[in-house]
């Protein structure tokens, strides 16, 4: 076996012979293996290396497009939280707003605001109050029968105009023109309408709730019939001066229990002067009749003794 080889290379200028041995032949070819090895191992890295980075494009782009929306629903949800605090801000305004005009409330309809009571019952007994009230002012006689009223004879004993002898004056006369509206003073149903057999001339009678009943006399004429029901504020006549009148007037009464009662409270009583009556007009039992309207409106007893100031126990 040849341990060596020669090799020769000619060119332009001469040839030239290289003796190469068994030993670097097999040099070369491990340096020719290993370079091949380096050169395929290069090869196949360049293209996992090329794979791996689209790959890594890829989730790049997949990562800003994500935080691009992320970034998106982050500003949404800061326009969001703006809109929420300023709407909360506003309904912070509004129950603040609240809290006083029902405290101004709570004064009117004669309640003492508690701050430490939540909102909503402060609210729900207010609003029973008032309904209590309002149906009291709406079914008890309350107000003027005329729209400007100006008392000329009130209630008790005087010198009859007419008769010209002390008489009991189971009323209260009010200046008018001939011609000038008179209104219920409250809810009720017509009982007489037309002449009377008396000295009141053309009347009108009406039933309330309770016993109460009203009086309209010396009218030049009627609006309702017998039978008619009337809410509180509807016309229901003109005055006049048929009777026994010494000049045009409306005569007004307020019986209750065919008993005449002083219409003066009954006229004075509104919102703003709700304890008016309760505490001028004593014969009646206001007491029992807070007991009925409870039963009849149904609010709970704690709500009830609230009213206790404005409904106070009397006896007649």
């Amino acid at each position: 076996m040849r341990d060596h080889y020669r090799i020769t290379i000619t060119n332009y200028s001469g040839a030239q012979h290289y003796t190469v041995t068994q030993l670097m032949r097999r040099y070369m070819a491990g340096i020719g293996i290993f370079l091949g090895t380096c050169f395929l191992g290069g090869f196949l890295a360049i293209l996992f290396l090329s794979s791996r980075l689209s790959t890594l494009n890829a989730e790049v782009s997949d990562l800003q497009h994500y935080q691009a929306t992320i970034k998106s629903e982050n500003e949404a949800l800061l326009i969001e939280q703006k809109q929420l605090k300023t709407s909360v801000e506003e309904k912070v305004a509004a129950l603040s707003m609240m809290s006083d005009e029902l405290g101004s409330i709570e004064s009117m309809i004669g309640l003492t605001p508690d701050p430490d009571v939540a909102l909503y019952q402060r609210l729900d007994t207010a609003s029973q109050t008032a309904s209590e009230k309002h149906y009291m002012l709406s079914a008890i006689p309350s107000g003027y029968p005329l729209s400007d009223a100006y008392v000329t004879s009130r209630y008790g004993m005087r010198n009859h105009p007419v008769l010209g002898k002390m008489a009991l004056h189971g009323g209260a006369d009010l200046r008018a023109a001939i011609g000038t509206p008179v209104y219920a003073t409250a809810d009720g149903v017509v009982e007489l309408s037309g002449k009377s057999t008396g000295g009141f001339g053309e009347m009108i009678k009406l039933n309330h709730n309770f016993g109460f009943v009203t009086v309209f006399g010396h009218l030049s004429k009627t609006s309702v019939a017998v039978g008619d029901y009337v809410r509180q504020g509807d016309l229901i006549g003109y005055t006049g001066n048929t009777g026994l009148s010494s000049a045009p007037h409306l005569h007004y009464e307020v019986r209750h229990l065919h008993r005449r009662l002083a219409p003066g409270p009954f006229m004075e009583w509104s919102w703003e002067n709700y304890d008016v009556l309760f505490t001028r007009e004593e014969q009646i039992k206001w007491d029992s009749l807070a007991k009925t309207l409870r039963k009849q409106t149904a609010v709970p007893e704690r709500q009830w003794s609230q009213l206790a100031p404005v409904l106070p126990a009397t006896s007649s």
